[in-house]
Formats: structure tokens, sequence, C-alpha cells
């Protein structure tokens, strides 16, 4: 079982992409390589395919804070299943996940949501789509400082509150500020909880 994260950048006209093109093909890198895992096309779309499905959330999450970061948003719909059709191309491969993630993305604009999942399981996905959606209340209105915050965060686990204050340049306390803000703890439980019930998913 694989994971296919089918996305699109909202409003990415608002920011010019050379501003923030090369960093976030870097943070793609971290989880891939293009164009076998993943690949940006349309200039505001991009698809990734995420091989541990317990990451799903972790990665999306990256994401998210990434574009709050430089003030734009982002729209994915996350489809697992498996992969029957696979050529060096991410876009031109097929199968279970990737059906599954481009009809739940057909679906996002119309709903105005930005982050759902599609399993083929009906009761995974009512739970958790409903987790997202509460989750969403709080990350949707992260500010930049909060999404840096949670972007470092992540992908600096093992860090103290003083050594992420370090990397961002402020005191201890401006980074529990920072945590709370960004309802941190909360996101983690939601990750925790995800990575749990997705070891026991069939699909």
């Amino acid at each position: 079982m694989i994971v296919i994260l089918t996305a699109d950048i909202i409003n990415s006209r608002k920011l010019s992409s050379k501003k923030w093109m090369n960093d976030f093909k870097q943070l793609l890198n971290s989880f891939g390589k293009s164009p076998n895992d993943w690949e940006i096309y349309r200039g505001d779309e991009f698809q990734l395919e995420i091989k541990n499905p317990e990451d799903a959330f972790l990665i999306a999450f990256q994401l998210k804070a990434f574009f709050k970061l430089i003030n734009l948003d982002v729209r994915m719909s996350l489809g697992f299943g498996d992969k029957t059709y696979k050529t060096k191309k991410i876009t031109e491969s097929n199968g279970s996940a990737f059906i599954r993630s481009g009809e739940l993305f057909e679906t996002l604009k119309k709903q105005k949501i930005n982050l759902a999942v599609n399993s083929g399981n009906p009761d995974f996905d009512e739970e958790f789509n409903l987790i997202v959606q509460l989750s969403m209340s709080f990350m949707d209105s992260w500010l930049q400082q909060s999404a840096e915050f949670v972007l470092v965060a992540i992908q600096n686990p093992t860090l103290s509150q003083e050594e992420i204050g370090l990397k961002l340049g402020i005191n201890q306390a401006a980074v529990s500020r920072r945590q709370k803000r960004s309802q941190y703890e909360l996101l983690l439980q939601v990750e925790r909880y995800f990575r749990k019930k997705v070891k026991s998913l069939e699909v």
C-alpha cells in the first residue's frame, strides 16, 4: 500500500514562484526524487508518492506549514491504495491510490476543503476526514511565525525549545508561545493516532 498526494497551491499567483520554488523543490526532495516520486505540473499543481502510508499526515502537515510560511496555502488529497502501472514519471503511473487521490481532489474545490483522505474504507475515511476538518480549523489560521515553528519542529523532532530557538533566532519563551499558538501538541496527537490506525488499515 502507498499513498498518492495530489495537490494544488491556492492563490499561487499572489507570489512569484521565483521566491519559493527552489525551497519547495528542496522540501519535496526530502520525500523522494523527481519525476519518479514527485512532479510539479501546470506551475501550481503537484503529485507525490508516499511509500510509507504512516508518514502521510506528517508530510501533509509539513507541506501545509511550508505554504503558510510564505503566505500561501495548499489543497491536498491523500489516496490510499496500490500502484499497478509504474513509469518513470509519477503523473503517468496508475493504480487505485492514484484513482482515489484524483477523484477526491476533484471534489475538494467544490467543498472548500484543504485536506482529505480517500482509502476506500468508509469507516476510516469518515473518522479521519472529521479529524482533519477539526484540525484545519486551527491550521488554516496559522500565521507565518506559527508555520515556521511547525516546519522546523517536525523536521527536527529531537531538538529542545532552546535549540529550536537558536535555529529561529528567538529565545525559548518565544518558541513556547509559538508552540502553543500553533496547537503543535494537538497536531502531534492527531499524527500519532493516524499512524496507529493506518497500521491496521486494509484497502
